[in-house]
């Protein structure tokens, strides 16, 4: 059995162990078409398959898959070994298309609750290892004017939901966006890293809080890492133990899609 093989055997078993534990889960509802589902899930098994899991092999530093087994050696990919983010390791869960992108859209712009269930187990089997050793979860801010605004960040309703399924607790009111920053939806990386320089600050409390913590940062899309390589540099000034990072879904491609 050659590597892209035993890639793809271990992506399908990943996806199989992930279904059947949506097969349980109520109300029996499908979170896509809203079309009740006899089985008690919140994903027909058809909208399912069409869920792209981020399964290993990934760089160990930015979730990246790896699209060959021998490309895994060493488990960092080209762009982190030139360039190493702030944090220690990322995952997420989803990559970033257009099934993932309905869903992640219905939480974010409309305030959809209903699927947090799901996309915290989600988060956690991705993120395993790095939520078993957080100390606490730090959701990615929101400027306060667009928080009086839209009246959520769904940032903060991820952690929360992987907080109550792991038991990591979440803290809130210790990293804050001090600048309100223009849409990052169809900038370029470079765009991106400009639009959210300085834009994250500690509070006073986070000077403390963090200070020796294996801090999580939680976010609902990794698109190219600058928000939150910005919300990384502010927490280092903390002198924390570790930072990771896990979001619900990655973007993997060249493309920068709406987000």
């Amino acid at each position: 059995m050659d590597g892209a093989e035993q890639i793809s055997n271990m992506r399908s078993r990943v996806k199989e162990g992930i279904f059947t534990y949506f097969s349980w889960l109520t109300p029996g509802r499908s979170l896509i078409s809203g079309t009740p589902l006899g089985s008690g899930g919140r994903l027909g098994a058809d909208e399912f398959a069409k869920l792209a899991i981020l399964c290993p092999p990934v760089c160990d530093a930015c979730g990246l898959p790896f699209e060959r087994a021998e490309d895994a050696v060493g488990q960092v990919c080209a762009g982190c070994a030139a360039n190493a983010p702030r944090w220690n390791r990322a995952r997420a869960a989803l990559i970033y298309n257009d099934d993932s992108r309905n869903l992640i859209l219905a939480l974010k712009r409309r305030g959809d609750r209903n699927g947090l269930s799901v996309f915290a187990r989600l988060m956690s089997d991705a993120g395993r290892e790095l939520i078993e050793t957080a100390d606490l979860i730090v959701p990615v801010p929101i400027h306060f004017t667009r928080l009086a605004s839209r009246g959520f960040n769904q940032a903060g309703w991820l952690a929360g939901a992987v907080s109550r399924l792991d038991g990591v607790p979440v803290r809130h009111g210790v990293l804050k966006r001090v600048r309100a920053t223009p849409s990052q939806g169809r900038m370029s990386a470079g765009q991106r890293r400009r639009n959210v320089a300085g834009a994250f600050a500690l509070t006073e409390s986070g000077k403390t809080a963090l200070k020796g913590k294996r801090v999580l940062i939680v976010d609902d899309v990794y698109t190219t890492g600058a928000t939150l390589n910005a919300c990384a540099r502010a927490i280092q000034r903390a002198g924390p133990a570790n930072i990771d990072v896990v979001t619900l879904a990655r973007v993997v491609g060249p493309a920068n899609p709406t987000i």
